[in-house]
């Protein structure tokens, strides 16, 4: 037996289902499926000039890695060449100076601890 049957008695009509308007921010809202003549797509030309972009930038970036001492961490950086200025760095900053400070703090907390000393008899 399907689940979609119903026995209702003889004589008394079917509900039916209530239409309602669409409410009136649907009816004002902007249209969201475009017709053929109004969509945009991308240009060729966009793409071989983005091509040309990347080759300039290899050229004037350089990468580097780095090992910062303050808080073990390996830091990757890139750096423009002809200003020597670092453009992009993970982690960045704000993280090795965070890390390097929770770095000294545990270590003055280890250096205030009382030693334990074994002593043997």
């Amino acid at each position: 037996m399907s689940t979609d049957f119903s026995v209702r008695p003889a004589g008394v009509p079917a509900p039916t289902p209530a239409i309602r308007s669409a409410p009136e921010a649907a009816r004002e809202a902007v249209r969201t499926q475009l017709t053929a003549s109004e969509t945009v797509t991308a240009a060729e030309t966009a793409k071989a000039a983005h091509r040309s972009d990347v080759r300039i930038d290899q050229e004037r970036l350089s990468r580097q890695v780095v090992f910062d001492r303050d808080t073990a961490e390996i830091v990757y950086r890139v750096i423009d060449r002809r200003t020597e200025s670092v453009v992009a760095q993970v982690p960045d900053e704000a993280k090795l100076r965070t890390r390097a400070y929770f770095r000294e703090m545990e270590r003055a907390k280890e250096a205030s601890r009382p030693q334990l000393i074994e002593r043997t008899v």
